[in-house]
């Protein structure tokens, strides 16, 4: 039996240095309309209250830009993920910028606290940045390193201050389990732009990379069997796709634009 979807739309952009992410939730509805696309019709769908009043106000923080107004979103909409899986339906995430993925992510293990969960990241960057390493302070870069519980304090190089550093624990602890995914349950697709703190805990932790030169010379279809067979271990795979992993001639997002697909909970299969 196939699950009922539910939409979950995160119009947020917070954690972006640029704006305009939070319009690709509606850019995506408008888009499937024009091309006669029934989707949004067949679906119900639920709206998260965000935070983007905060672009109004001088920032605060700067190695963890507005991580107030991104703990306050990710847990509001980490209660609606586990809302939604425990009503039996799939969540589809139809988000702004990625630092959204960590809310999505933790209502995912705190509505099953006993899986093993995988994740596919379909991303050009490797958001693997914490406020110790990050070179911009912008937190769409660090929502894999806050689900995995990494500061990476190997590669330091900005000393946060300590109300960030105390929201930053709160918000590797959000739903109450740290960490929420292991190194060895995370696979990237079409990573191609990262720093030297974000390469160091990849080839530390050995993280499977599909770049875009094994992704040519497979074709996507063997590149998605192998990464679903690599996490076969896993109960749950979650899938985040940023538009930015496309081909630069189609898309220009810059760790931007994004929607989530969680498959079956006892299934490998992708729900799109």
């Amino acid at each position: 039996m196939i699950k009922p979807i539910k939409i979950v739309e995160v119009k947020s952009e917070i954690g972006a240095g640029t704006r305009g992410a939070s319009m690709g939730v509606d850019a995506i509805k408008i888009a499937a309309l024009d091309f006669g696309s029934p989707f949004f019709k067949r679906f119900k769908s639920v709206e998260v209250p965000n935070e983007n009043n905060l672009l109004l106000e001088p920032v605060v923080h700067d190695y963890a830009k507005r991580i107030k107004g991104i703990f306050n979103l990710n847990d509001r909409l980490s209660k609606e993920i586990q809302k939604t899986l425990k009503a039996d339906n799939i969540p589809i995430v139809l988000a702004g910028d990625h630092s959204s993925a960590l809310g999505t992510i933790s209502g995912i293990r705190m509505a099953y606290p006993e899986k093993r969960l995988g994740v596919i990241w379909i991303d050009a960057h490797a958001d693997l940045h914490s406020p110790y390493t990050t070179p911009s302070g912008n937190m769409h870069g660090m929502p894999l390193c806050c689900v995995l519980g990494e500061d990476n304090r190997e590669r330091q190089q900005n000393k946060p201050d300590d109300e960030t550093v105390e929201y930053w624990e709160k918000l590797k602890n959000l739903g109450g389990i740290c960490p929420k995914i292991n190194y060895s349950d995370l696979v990237f697709i079409a990573l191609r732009d990262f720093e030297a703190p974000e390469e160091y805990l990849i080839k530390k932790n050995k993280v499977r990379v599909f770049n875009l030169q094994e992704i040519r010379k497979k074709a996507v279809e063997r590149v998605a069997i192998e990464a679903l067979n690599y996490l076969e271990q896993c109960d749950l795979v979650y899938v985040s796709f940023d538009v930015d992993s496309m081909d630069s001639r189609i898309s220009s997002g810059k760790r931007g634009r994004q929607f989530d697909l969680l498959p079956h909970a006892q299934q490998k299969n992708c729900v799109f």
